[in-house]
Protein backbone atom coordinates (compact mmCIF):
# COMPACT_ATOMS: atom_id res chain seq x y z
CA UNK A 1 0.00 0.00 0.00
CA UNK A 2 1.34 3.48 -0.92
CA UNK A 3 1.39 6.46 1.43
CA UNK A 4 2.07 10.16 0.80
CA UNK A 5 3.89 11.41 3.86
CA UNK A 6 6.56 13.77 5.20
CA UNK A 7 10.20 12.77 5.78
CA UNK A 8 12.36 14.94 8.03
CA UNK A 9 15.47 16.66 6.65
CA UNK A 10 17.52 19.61 7.87
CA UNK A 11 19.69 20.02 10.99
CA UNK A 12 19.03 19.77 14.70
CA UNK A 13 16.37 22.24 15.83
CA UNK A 14 16.00 23.35 12.20
CA UNK A 15 13.51 20.94 10.67
CA UNK A 16 12.83 20.78 6.95
CA UNK A 17 10.49 18.24 5.35
CA UNK A 18 9.97 16.58 2.01
CA UNK A 19 6.60 15.32 0.74
CA UNK A 20 7.23 11.83 -0.66
CA UNK A 21 5.36 8.77 -1.79
CA UNK A 22 6.55 5.36 -0.56
CA UNK A 23 5.40 1.95 0.58
CA UNK A 24 3.61 2.03 3.92
CA UNK A 25 5.55 -0.93 5.33
CA UNK A 26 8.99 0.44 4.38
CA UNK A 27 11.29 2.02 6.95
CA UNK A 28 10.82 5.64 7.95
CA UNK A 29 14.10 6.77 6.35
CA UNK A 30 14.01 4.09 3.68
CA UNK A 31 13.90 4.42 -0.07
CA UNK A 32 10.94 6.40 -1.51
CA UNK A 33 9.34 6.39 -4.94
CA UNK A 34 9.09 10.14 -5.72
CA UNK A 35 9.56 13.56 -4.15
CA UNK A 36 6.27 15.52 -4.41
CA UNK A 37 7.15 18.79 -2.67
CA UNK A 38 8.69 20.49 0.39
CA UNK A 39 7.54 21.99 3.67
CA UNK A 40 9.65 24.51 5.71
CA UNK A 41 7.98 25.37 9.04
CA UNK A 42 10.94 27.56 10.15
CA UNK A 43 9.98 30.38 7.78
CA UNK A 44 7.37 32.98 8.57
CA UNK A 45 4.90 32.20 7.15
CA UNK A 46 5.69 28.55 6.62
CA UNK A 47 6.74 27.78 3.08
CA UNK A 48 4.87 24.95 1.31
CA UNK A 49 5.71 23.84 -2.21
CA UNK A 50 3.52 21.02 -3.65
CA UNK A 51 3.35 19.34 -7.05
CA UNK A 52 -0.44 18.91 -7.18
CA UNK A 53 -0.37 17.21 -10.55
CA UNK A 54 1.90 14.40 -9.37
CA UNK A 55 0.05 14.19 -6.04
CA UNK A 56 -3.23 13.69 -7.85
CA UNK A 57 -1.56 11.07 -10.06
CA UNK A 58 -0.41 8.99 -7.08
CA UNK A 59 -3.76 9.42 -5.36
CA UNK A 60 -5.36 8.02 -8.51
CA UNK A 61 -3.00 5.05 -8.19
CA UNK A 62 -4.33 4.36 -4.68
CA UNK A 63 -1.82 6.30 -2.58
CA UNK A 64 -3.28 7.73 0.65
CA UNK A 65 -1.94 11.00 2.18
CA UNK A 66 -1.31 11.21 5.94
CA UNK A 67 -3.26 13.67 8.08
CA UNK A 68 -0.42 16.23 7.97
CA UNK A 69 -0.15 16.01 4.17
CA UNK A 70 -3.94 16.22 3.82
CA UNK A 71 -3.90 19.41 5.96
CA UNK A 72 -1.18 20.87 3.77
CA UNK A 73 -3.20 20.04 0.63
CA UNK A 74 -6.28 21.60 2.13
CA UNK A 75 -4.57 24.86 3.10
CA UNK A 76 -2.51 25.00 -0.06
CA UNK A 77 -4.90 24.19 -2.95
CA UNK A 78 -3.86 24.26 -6.62
CA UNK A 79 -3.50 27.80 -7.93
CA UNK A 80 -4.16 29.22 -11.35
CA UNK A 81 -1.39 30.83 -13.34
CA UNK A 82 -2.30 34.29 -12.09
CA UNK A 83 -2.65 33.13 -8.51
CA UNK A 84 0.64 31.28 -8.70
CA UNK A 85 2.36 34.36 -10.09
CA UNK A 86 0.88 36.52 -7.35
CA UNK A 87 1.93 33.97 -4.74
CA UNK A 88 5.44 33.84 -6.14
CA UNK A 89 5.62 37.63 -6.10
CA UNK A 90 4.39 37.66 -2.53
CA UNK A 91 6.97 35.09 -1.53
CA UNK A 92 9.72 37.04 -3.32
CA UNK A 93 8.69 40.26 -1.58
CA UNK A 94 8.64 38.48 1.76
CA UNK A 95 12.08 37.05 1.07
CA UNK A 96 13.39 40.47 0.07
CA UNK A 97 11.89 42.07 3.16
CA UNK A 98 13.38 39.35 5.32
CA UNK A 99 16.77 39.83 3.67
CA UNK A 100 16.57 43.59 4.14
CA UNK A 101 15.57 43.19 7.78
CA UNK A 102 18.47 40.81 8.30
CA UNK A 103 20.93 43.21 6.68
CA UNK A 104 19.55 46.06 8.77
CA UNK A 105 19.92 44.01 11.93
CA UNK A 106 23.47 43.09 11.00
CA UNK A 107 24.31 46.74 10.23
CA UNK A 108 22.84 47.90 13.54
CA UNK A 109 24.72 45.20 15.37
CA UNK A 110 27.98 46.12 13.64
CA UNK A 111 27.45 49.81 14.42
CA UNK A 112 26.75 48.92 18.03
CA UNK A 113 29.94 46.87 18.21
CA UNK A 114 31.91 49.77 16.72
CA UNK A 115 30.45 52.20 19.23
CA UNK A 116 31.28 49.85 22.09
CA UNK A 117 34.82 49.41 20.77
CA UNK A 118 35.26 53.19 20.47
CA UNK A 119 33.89 53.66 23.97
CA UNK A 120 36.29 51.04 25.31
CA UNK A 121 39.20 52.74 23.55
CA UNK A 122 38.23 56.13 24.97
CA UNK A 123 37.87 54.62 28.44
CA UNK A 124 41.28 52.95 28.12
CA UNK A 125 42.86 56.24 26.98
CA UNK A 126 41.26 58.11 29.87
CA UNK A 127 42.45 55.47 32.32
CA UNK A 128 46.00 55.63 30.92
CA UNK A 129 45.94 59.43 31.19
CA UNK A 130 44.76 59.22 34.81
CA UNK A 131 47.44 56.64 35.63
CA UNK A 132 50.12 58.79 33.97
CA UNK A 133 48.93 61.85 35.89
CA UNK A 134 48.92 59.93 39.16
CA UNK A 135 52.42 58.59 38.43
CA UNK A 136 53.68 62.10 37.65
CA UNK A 137 52.17 63.45 40.87
CA UNK A 138 53.70 60.58 42.83
CA UNK A 139 57.13 61.26 41.28
CA UNK A 140 56.78 64.98 42.03
CA UNK A 141 55.89 64.14 45.63
CA UNK A 142 58.77 61.67 45.93
CA UNK A 143 61.40 64.04 44.43
CA UNK A 144 61.94 66.15 47.62
CA UNK A 145 62.08 63.03 49.74
CA UNK A 146 64.64 61.47 47.41
CA UNK A 147 66.71 64.68 47.43
CA UNK A 148 66.59 64.73 51.22
CA UNK A 149 67.63 61.09 51.32
CA UNK A 150 70.46 61.83 48.88
CA UNK A 151 71.67 64.73 51.03
CA UNK A 152 71.46 62.58 54.17
CA UNK A 153 73.32 59.76 52.48
CA UNK A 154 76.01 62.18 51.26
CA UNK A 155 76.31 63.66 54.73
CA UNK A 156 76.61 60.17 56.19
CA UNK A 157 79.06 59.05 53.54
CA UNK A 158 81.38 62.07 53.97
CA UNK A 159 82.51 61.19 57.56
CA UNK A 160 82.76 57.57 56.56
CA UNK A 161 85.00 58.48 53.61
CA UNK A 162 87.11 60.73 55.86
CA UNK A 163 87.39 57.94 58.39
CA UNK A 164 88.37 55.51 55.64
CA UNK A 165 91.00 57.97 54.38
CA UNK A 166 92.39 58.41 57.92
CA UNK A 167 92.41 54.64 58.42
CA UNK A 168 94.17 54.20 55.11
CA UNK A 169 96.77 56.83 56.08
CA UNK A 170 97.18 55.27 59.52
CA UNK A 171 97.61 51.86 57.94
CA UNK A 172 100.01 53.22 55.32
CA UNK A 173 102.19 55.16 57.87
CA UNK A 174 103.62 52.06 59.64
CA UNK A 175 104.25 50.47 56.26
CA UNK A 176 106.12 53.54 55.07
CA UNK A 177 108.07 53.72 58.34
CA UNK A 178 108.90 50.05 58.02
CA UNK A 179 110.08 50.66 54.45
CA UNK A 180 112.23 53.60 55.66
CA UNK A 181 113.68 51.46 58.46
CA UNK A 182 114.37 48.69 55.97
CA UNK A 183 116.09 51.20 53.68
CA UNK A 184 118.22 52.50 56.58
CA UNK A 185 119.05 48.98 57.65
CA UNK A 186 120.05 48.21 54.07
CA UNK A 187 122.30 51.25 53.95
CA UNK A 188 123.81 50.34 57.34
CA UNK A 189 124.40 46.79 56.14
CA UNK A 190 125.99 48.14 52.97
CA UNK A 191 128.31 50.32 55.07
CA UNK A 192 129.07 47.55 57.57
CA UNK A 193 129.67 44.96 54.87
CA UNK A 194 133.36 45.88 54.17
CA UNK A 195 134.13 46.03 57.90
CA UNK A 196 132.42 42.69 58.47
CA UNK A 197 134.29 41.22 55.51
CA UNK A 198 137.59 42.52 56.94
CA UNK A 199 136.67 41.05 60.32
CA UNK A 200 135.80 37.80 58.66
CA UNK A 201 139.14 37.76 56.85
CA UNK A 202 140.98 38.48 60.14
CA UNK A 203 139.00 35.75 61.85
CA UNK A 204 139.88 33.32 59.08
CA UNK A 205 143.58 34.29 59.39
CA UNK A 206 143.44 33.79 63.16
CA UNK A 207 141.75 30.43 62.68
CA UNK A 208 144.44 29.44 60.18
CA UNK A 209 147.18 30.51 62.62
CA UNK A 210 145.49 28.67 65.43
CA UNK A 211 145.28 25.57 63.30
CA UNK A 212 148.95 25.92 62.18
CA UNK A 213 150.34 26.63 65.70
CA UNK A 214 149.96 23.04 67.05
CA UNK A 215 151.65 21.69 63.93
CA UNK A 216 154.57 24.09 64.33
CA UNK A 217 154.81 23.32 68.04
CA UNK A 218 154.79 19.61 67.21
CA UNK A 219 157.56 20.15 64.70
CA UNK A 220 159.55 22.11 67.28
CA UNK A 221 159.07 19.37 69.86
CA UNK A 222 160.16 16.76 67.33
CA UNK A 223 163.28 18.79 66.55
CA UNK A 224 164.06 19.13 70.28
CA UNK A 225 163.58 15.42 70.78
CA UNK A 226 165.92 14.64 67.91
CA UNK A 227 168.53 17.05 69.33
CA UNK A 228 168.21 15.43 72.75
CA UNK A 229 168.57 12.00 71.20
CA UNK A 230 171.67 13.17 69.31
CA UNK A 231 173.19 14.53 72.53
CA UNK A 232 172.31 11.42 74.53
CA UNK A 233 173.58 8.94 71.94
CA UNK A 234 177.35 9.17 72.84
CA UNK A 235 176.61 8.79 76.54
CA UNK A 236 174.45 5.80 75.87
CA UNK A 237 177.14 4.31 73.61
CA UNK A 238 179.72 4.89 76.37
CA UNK A 239 177.48 3.21 78.89
CA UNK A 240 177.00 0.32 76.49
CA UNK A 241 180.74 0.00 76.04
CA UNK A 242 181.26 0.08 79.82
CA UNK A 243 178.60 -2.57 80.23
CA UNK A 244 180.23 -4.75 77.63
CA UNK A 245 183.61 -4.26 79.31
CA UNK A 246 182.17 -5.23 82.65
CA UNK A 247 180.60 -8.33 81.08
CA UNK A 248 183.92 -9.27 79.52
CA UNK A 249 185.70 -8.81 82.80
CA UNK A 250 183.11 -10.89 84.54
CA UNK A 251 183.55 -13.67 82.00
CA UNK A 252 187.37 -13.45 82.22
CA UNK A 253 187.49 -13.51 86.01
CA UNK A 254 186.48 -17.17 86.45
CA UNK A 255 188.92 -18.22 83.74
CA UNK A 256 191.75 -16.46 85.46
CA UNK A 257 190.77 -18.00 88.74
CA UNK A 258 190.74 -21.41 87.10
CA UNK A 259 194.18 -20.85 85.62
CA UNK A 260 195.56 -19.72 88.96
CA UNK A 261 194.19 -22.79 90.63
CA UNK A 262 195.67 -24.98 87.95
CA UNK A 263 199.04 -23.36 88.28
CA UNK A 264 199.11 -23.95 91.96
Amino acid sequence: MLRIRLTRMGAKKKPFYRVIVKEKRSKRDGKYLENLGTYDPMKEPAEVVLDHERINYWISKGAQPTETVASLLKHNPPLSVEEQAARDAELAAAAAAEKEALQKTLAEREAKFKEEAEAEKEAAKAKEAEEAKAAAEAKAAEAPAEEAKADDSKAEEAPAEDAKADDAKAEAAPAEEAKADDAKAGDAKAEEAPAEEAKADDAKADDAKAEAAPAEEAKADDAKAEDAKAEAAPAEEAKADDAKADDAKAEEAPAEDAEKKAAE
